[in-house]
């Protein structure tokens, strides 16, 4: 088998010093002795320090990605949401120091690419529920809505001592949130002109009759309805 390049060696080493001392155990002499390199191999791998921990973080959030991905798309998308929810409470629960890496250092513009690739995702499964109909505002602001939510929630959690957590406030929050964002079936005749306006502006990609510059005015126009 062969050795593993010394930047594979390096992230596995820092990641398996977080998951057992959290990240002040993340320290250059840990990783350069855990790694078996020297001091100047990592800021010539990844820049500093933050570059190592935002490495880590991509390499630690790859399994999760992959275990939320794999959900497979079923015929009630408020339903793949919730179960995105629960995945993503329990991969806080299960690597706190890992979750806290990637969620609790917020820096203004500069997401971690684990962040990204997991708002990725939680934008198509909200453009889902807006393709059915469903969504009660602009798929932006259920994002978001989800996204903070979820994540304070979680950050709480992980703050609470184990024998004190009440997992039931994660349910709440959850079901709180889809209430919010979400009706239980597409919107009739009569009504839900918000609705209809975030589900078409979901679906305007698929429009090929009109040019693109038409297709960005009438997003322009279904944005502002469905912030009414």
């Amino acid at each position: 088998m062969a050795a593993k390049v010394p930047r594979d060696r390096i992230i596995e080493s820092a990641a398996a010093l977080l998951a057992e001392g959290g990240r002040d155990a993340v320290s250059t002499r840990a990783v350069c002795a855990a790694a078996g390199v020297q001091t100047p191999t990592i800021y010539r791998l990844f820049g500093d320090m933050r570059g190592l921990l935002d490495a880590v973080a991509s390499h630690g959030f790859t399994a999760y990605l992959a275990q939320k991905s794999a959900i497979q798309d079923s015929d009630d998308p408020v339903a793949d949401l919730r179960a995105g929810w629960d995945l993503h409470v329990g991969f806080g629960l299960a690597q706190p120091s890992l979750y806290t890496l990637i969620f609790g250092d917020a820096r203004p513009g500069q997401e971690p690419a684990a962040a990204l690739k997991a708002a990725e995702l939680l934008a198509y499964r909200v453009k889902r529920i807006a393709q059915a109909g469903r969504l009660r505002v602009s798929e932006e602001r259920a994002a978001q809505f989800v996204h903070a939510t979820g994540k304070g929630v979680t950050l709480t959690l992980i703050a609470t001592p184990p024998e004190q957590r009440d997992l039931g406030l994660s349910s709440m929050a959850r079901e709180s949130v889809l209430a919010a964002v979400t009706s239980e079936s597409p919107p009739d005749a009569a009504g839900g002109l918000t609705n209809a306006a975030v589900s078409l502006r979901a679906s305007l990609d698929d429009a090929a009759a009109l040019s693109l510059a038409e297709r960005n005015l009438l997003d322009e126009w279904l944005l502002r309805i469905s912030k009414q």
